[in-house]
């Protein structure tokens, strides 16, 4: 079964938000095959060339699950890009803001109760990122709920400018999964390179 995974539309009203990435394609006996299905926000969003050392802080009453679901999450990211992640204690200093909200929370962009969306996160240099409090969530692949992990690198991914990806096993796709887990696909790699020009 597979949900809405997070707040961030490919289309509003008939007018796509999302950009496609840069088609890398392979030429060869007359055919065309494209192989970029990712895309970024319509503005190409991203963080500064100067700036690839990202702080991020947890708000007040974030539990240790998520927190450390959250911090893998970033590790794998740090792993994968040119970007580096520190947590810090002082949120309000922080790049990247993640914490769990209900409903109306006052970003514009409330959330719908459990099922419907998961979380959302803006595009850079925002930096912010909510996670529905009213969902099931739980730490690894546990049936009727969500992975934060999972949830958590698919958001960094709009933290850092991707858009939604057309790839199934992509990190980026729109979807997720109930019960399942999910890592970096190489479609949020190629993406991420594209971006940023490395």
């Amino acid at each position: 079964m597979t949900t809405p995974r997070c707040g961030v539309p490919d289309i509003i009203n008939g007018t796509n938000f999302m950009r496609p990435g840069k088609k890398r394609t392979h030429h060869g006996h007359n055919n065309l095959h494209t192989v970029s299905h990712y895309s970024f926000f319509s503005r190409m969003q991203r963080w500064p060339a100067s700036q690839t050392h990202l702080t991020y802080g947890f708000l007040p009453g974030t539990n240790s699950n998520a927190i450390n679901a959250v911090v893998r999450a970033f590790n794998k990211w740090a792993g994968a890009t040119h970007f580096t992640f520190s947590q810090t204690q002082n949120v309000g200093n922080a790049n990247l803001k993640i914490g769990f909200h209900r409903r109306d929370h006052g970003d514009g962009a409330p959330f719908d109760g459990p099922g419907g969306t998961l979380a959302h996160a803006f595009a850079p240099t925002d930096g912010r990122f909510h996670f529905d409090a009213d969902e099931s969530w739980v730490v690894g692949a546990v049936r009727g709920s969500f992975d934060m992990e999972t949830v958590a690198l698919h958001e960094i991914g709009h933290l850092l400018g991707l858009g939604h990806s057309q790839v199934q096993n992509a990190i980026m796709y729109a979807a997720a999964e109930v019960g399942v887990t999910k890592g970096l696909h190489a479609d949020d790699i190629a993406g991420i390179k594209d971006l940023y020009d490395v």
